[in-house]
């Protein structure tokens, strides 16, 4: 297939309408929207430390604050990224109400717009962290629906309408402002991958039909919090640094960007499984990641794509929401390591972990 006739985001939604002749097209009008906000976020972060002028004077239009329900600072970029995506979405009728890692409540669509029958749940920068130190980072998306009383506007929004779990999302996918920009989508029918095309200002269909290989010699953890894992995670990690010389009989790399998106790509691309589990560093917290923004739309494409999402104890799709902001652990990628690192969860501790790199004294330890 030549570039010139690649398909476009818009000509592959079609196509996968057609396989749905009762279907309103709603979704496609909606993910083409989402598409359009990420095309205008990947524009400023492409112009990195040219636009952070432009992006905190906007910021400051947008909020007054500068820290988000999650008690994490906001960078300029955080602000303004949200607020293009409420703004390409709320017009459409298409959505009845949209919910964001960035906002502390759940926000209905205005009145003044006609309101539609699906939710928006996104992470609208995903990885800002690494802005400025030129890191891939991206957007997170999610889109569920809306229960009919809502749509109808039979009665207002709420909170609870958002918390549902992982399987039955409607369709998930990611923007990855790289070197080049992606826009990775499933609408439950397998994962495809978009490039976009600066010329055209279109997302050509460049990954028709991405899969994760079942195996690696890849993983992804940040190491720093070795001293709090549980121990099926520390026996893992032992276990691939181990090398050829220990139980698994082979070598593997260790990868950590701490951007995401950036690790879901990878993983994506080449296989590999990415780790960032429940630890014991605040036992009152389940988990580091945002069950709704961000592990279920990942979990939705790994799985999608032939491999697996957990949260070392159990499916991530299966798991049921209690709080719009939830934190929870997340384990994704090449599934036989991911169903490897659940079965350690599930078999009683029976040994010490013996590799140098974590035993006391070491530099993992206190």
């Amino acid at each position: 297939m030549t570039m010139s006739n690649r398909s476009t985001l818009t000509q592959y939604l079609i196509e996968q309408r057609r396989r749905f002749p009762s279907a309103s097209g709603d979704l496609n009008g909606l993910i083409l929207d989402v598409a359009l906000a990420c095309k205008e976020i990947a524009r400023i972060v492409a112009f990195g430390e040219l636009g952070q002028a432009a992006s905190r004077t906007e910021a400051a239009k947008v909020v007054g604050g500068n820290v988000n329900v999650q008690g994490e600072v906001q960078k300029p970029l955080d602000v303004v990224s949200n607020d293009i995506f409420m703004r390409r979405n709320e017009w459409g009728g298409y959505l009845a109400g949209m919910a964001s890692e960035e906002m502390d409540d759940v926000s209905p669509i205005p009145e003044s717009f006609p309101r539609g029958k699906y939710l928006l749940v996104f992470d609208p920068l995903d990885g800002s962290s690494n802005i400025d130190v030129n890191v891939s980072v991206g957007s997170i998306f999610s889109i569920l629906r809306a229960p009919d009383e809502v749509a109808s506007g039979q009665r207002p929004l709420t909170e609870a309408d958002f918390l549902q779990t992982g399987a039955v999302q409607v369709a998930a996918g990611y923007a990855l402002y790289g070197p080049t920009t992606m826009f990775v989508l499933t609408v439950g029918s397998g994962v495809a991958g978009f490039t976009l095309n600066p010329n055209l200002g279109e997302f050509m269909l460049t990954h028709p039909d991405i899969r994760v290989a079942e195996d690696t010699h890849e993983f992804a953890i940040n190491a720093s919090n070795s001293r709090f894992w549980e121990p099926p995670v520390k026996r893992y990690v032992d276990e691939c640094l181990a090398g050829s010389t220990g139980p698994r009989g082979r070598d593997f790399n260790m990868r950590w960007i701490a951007s995401m998106v950036a690790e879901a790509h990878r993983i994506l691309m080449r296989g590999g499984v990415f780790m960032y589990p429940r630890d014991l560093k605040d036992p009152s917290k389940p988990g580091r990641l945002r069950l709704l923004y961000e592990a279920n739309p990942i979990g939705f494409i790994m799985e999608q794509a032939g491999g697996r999402a957990s949260t070392g104890r159990q499916p991530m799709l299966g798991v049921k929401p209690t709080a719009l902001h939830q934190r929870i652990g997340l384990v994704f990628g090449s599934k036989n390591e991911v169903e490897r690192i659940e079965r350690y969860h599930r078999e009683p501790s029976s040994r010490e972990s013996v590799t140098p790199l974590f035993v006391e004294r070491s530099l993992f330890r206190d």
